[in-house]
């Protein structure tokens, strides 16, 4: 586990101010809370500092301290205690925490670090020479059944091999981390066993030896007036069998790779359009299908495929 302090002052930049757009996302956060306890907002106005400046400053400290009427030690205790608070530069497209903790060490995590040695800098903290990767070594992800994992951002990768951690580091280097799905590597859905259910799988024994009980003779009822049939509900989205005609490509759905996009294409979904009409119960059924629950929405799928239809259409 690295020493969580902050950059050298050579390197920390003189003052920080929040921008006139995430000014205002932070007003609305200290507004969730009562006058009395707008501490309670340092975490959300730490994380917009780091999107902001790719890292979290000594001056971005000290100002959110300003604002929130904190101690400033106070703002550092919460900067320095959680990993996911950058403390100096980091890489300006990716950053790999690599987990190192005893699950994901006992599973190859050792290889991991190998790989971000070679591959961007043989020192934590330290970017390649573009500027543009780092990596640092960090404790429990939370993830262990899948270990092991590395977190990049926000996203997790877990089950991987050191040759998919050089992928998705390719990937990065080359502006396309969009087009790795987060979470396992391999084919496992969440935390499920690899290679499907081992019990569970059908009838249980007692349906299937319990002797049918003999009914009583039924009574004729007496004949009731017909009702109206409620309207059959909704199948739920649109589908295709195929594509009619060419098959967009769902991969400029931020959040949907070619991986996800060919098992979109198998759930029946080939177009932006069909994805553009999704209601709520449609993301329900949608995301119980697929192994990235929450993505949907989380990306604004739906969003994204409207523009796209609509910049399809010719004009």
């Amino acid at each position: 586990m690295s020493v969580r302090r902050l950059a050298d002052d050579n390197v920390q930049p003189a003052k920080f101010a929040f921008s006139r757009t995430n000014t205002s996302v932070v007003k609305g956060w200290i507004k969730k809370y009562p006058e009395d306890r707008k501490a309670s907002a340092v975490i959300p106005l730490l994380m917009i500092a780091q999107e902001q400046d790719g890292w979290v400053t000594k001056a971005s400290i000290e100002h959110i301290a300003e604002m929130l009427q904190m101690p400033y030690i106070r703002v550092l205790e919460v900067a320095t205690f959680y990993t996911q608070f950058m403390l100096q530069p980091v890489g300006t497209k990716a950053h790999i925490q690599v987990c190192g903790t005893t699950p994901c060490m006992l599973r190859g995590s050792e290889g991991l670090m190998k790989v971000c040695k070679s591959k961007i800098n043989a020192n934590q903290f330290e970017t390649n020479a573009d500027g543009t990767l780092s990596w640092e070594e960090v404790e429990c992800q939370g993830a262990c059944v899948n270990a092991p994992m590395v977190m990049i951002f926000k996203d997790t990768y877990e089950d991987l091999t050191s040759e998919r951690l050089e992928e998705i580091i390719d990937a990065f280097e080359a502006g396309k981390g969009n087009s790795i799905p987060a979470g396992p590597q391999i084919d496992r859905i969440y935390s499920a066993p690899t290679g499907g259910l081992t019990s569970l799988t059908g009838a249980s024994t007692a349906t299937k030896t319990k002797p049918a009980a003999k009914k009583a003779p039924a009574k004729k009822a007496a004949a009731k007036p017909a009702t109206k049939k409620a309207p059959a509900k909704a199948a739920g989205p649109l589908r295709l069998k195929k594509a009619d005609g060419k098959a967009d490509d769902l991969k400029l759905i931020s959040g949907i790779g070619p991986k996800l996009e060919k098992t979109l294409n198998g759930l029946g979904f080939w177009h932006f359009s069909q994805i553009a009409k999704w209601k709520k119960a449609d993301v329900a059924i949608v995301d119980d299908e697929l192994s990235f629950k929450g993505r949907i929405e989380r990306d604004d799928w739906i969003k994204q495929a409207k523009a796209l239809a609509v910049a399809k259409k010719p004009r």
